[in-house]
């Protein structure tokens, strides 16, 4: 069955879920974080799964893959975000523990889908 929309994908529901969760943890942050690292972990959540939809809309197999890996560069800056919140303990070790294990299963269905869309225009590239 071929996918009609960025919504029929998992990758994107599970990154909606967790832009949402994200934005529930970080309203319990310090007012003084406000527009530092609870804006940047907040951009960096809801950049995962507009870079899919944007990617896939696109309509072209090299486009959707480069706004993968930006989506997966984004990933990576939360999980940076997410541990330094935890290390300066405004993010209590149960959120992390949540967001980390939520995030590290989008990053890996992310990174399946960069190397099939890989693979694939290497086989078709002859």
């Amino acid at each position: 069955m071929k996918v009609k929309s960025y919504r029929e994908l998992i990758v994107w529901q599970k990154s909606m879920e967790l832009a949402t969760l994200v934005f529930q943890v970080t309203k319990s942050f310090p007012k003084s974080e406000q527009y530092g690292l609870i804006n940047q972990i907040r951009r960096a959540a809801f950049s995962i799964p507009s870079n899919i939809a944007e990617g896939f809309c696109r309509g072209g197999r090299a486009e959707f893959r480069q706004f993968l890996q930006i989506a997966f560069a984004s990933g990576a800056e939360l999980e940076t975000e997410l541990e330094i919140a935890k290390n300066i303990e405004i993010l209590q070790e149960r959120d992390y523990t949540i967001l980390i294990s939520k995030l590290g299963e989008i990053m890996r269905m992310l990174n399946k889908m960069i190397t099939n869309i890989r693979n694939d225009q290497k086989k078709t590239s002859f």
